[in-house]
């Protein structure tokens, strides 16, 4: 059958904790104690990455490089990426439990696309310790994918690497690439759906792109937050998102437009 068999999603930012707090809170937290103040910005540029490949990439960034050569009298080491993800880890286990909460319209949506046949996978750039939090945390709430894997099981590569979303395709008995679509809310999930030459989606409200909490988003105006709603739109068409949709909700209808691409032969690498 000529059409899409499977979504696999990412969790945080797209499927659970809307706006994606829980790691943002932690990495800010983790540099202070290290003497390096960073903003919520520079915290969220990698996201989606995993864990200990954000912190490396925030170690990287001009300015935070610069403040921590200017405090120790050195460029970071490989030593220190292990010392702050060592403060990372505990620090977000011990507060995850309160960012499992399914982000609106995910329950629903995901339930009409297994009405519909699709088999529904996951990637995350959690590592298997902090799954076993959220994934029988979130199941409680009412979201359970098919399948999920963390970059522990693909030998530490995560996004953009494509590796995770093949593990899917093979768990969950995917016939080829473009039958699937990823959806995720940052950069590097966009990355990880070219790279894996699937359908690429971005999805906009409750991103970690965006940055807003839903009632940071409600407060805004109707003119601001379309600025933010485009603002995003336009991040993740930059980094070669196929589609983009502003809520879970217009999932169902896109992969029917999906399925006409198909249809006359269109792939997801003719970008």
């Amino acid at each position: 059958m000529n059409k899409i068999e499977g979504v696999i999603f990412d969790w945080a930012g797209t499927t659970v904790d809307f706006g994606c707090f829980a790691p943002v809170n932690v990495f800010i937290d983790i540099f202070k104690k290290a003497g390096i103040d960073v903003t919520m910005e520079e915290a969220r540029a990698p996201m989606g990455l995993l864990k200990i490949d954000h912190i490396r990439a925030m170690l990287s960034m001009p300015r935070v490089s610069a403040l921590w050569e200017e405090k120790f009298g050195r460029s970071f080491n490989e030593q220190d990426v292990e010392n702050l993800y060592a403060e990372f880890e505990p620090a977000l286990l011990a507060s995850l439990t309160e960012y499992t909460d399914p982000i609106p319209e995910v329950i629903e949506t995901v339930e009409t696309l297994r009405k519909q046949g699709l088999k529904i996978g996951s990637t995350t750039g959690y590592t298997n310790t902090m799954m076993d939090v959220v994934v029988p945390n979130a199941l409680k709430k009412g979201y359970s994918p098919d399948y999920y894997i963390t970059a522990d099981d693909t030998n530490s590569f995560g996004r953009p690497y494509p590796y995770m979303i093949y593990r899917n395709m093979e768990a969950l008995s995917l016939s080829a690439s473009c039958k699937v679509v990823k959806v995720g809310d940052t950069p590097s999930d966009i990355k990880e759906g070219v790279n894996a030459g699937v359908w690429a989606v971005g999805v906009i409200i409750g991103s970690s792109e965006m940055g807003l909490s839903l009632d940071e988003f409600h407060a805004l105006s109707e003119s601001d937050q379309e600025k933010a709603i485009l603002q995003t739109e336009n991040s993740f068409r930059q980094n070669g998102a196929d589609f983009t949709i502003r809520s879970m909700s217009e999932l169902p209808k896109l992969i029917e437009k999906i399925n006409q691409h198909i249809s006359v032969g269109k792939r997801p690498n003719a970008r």
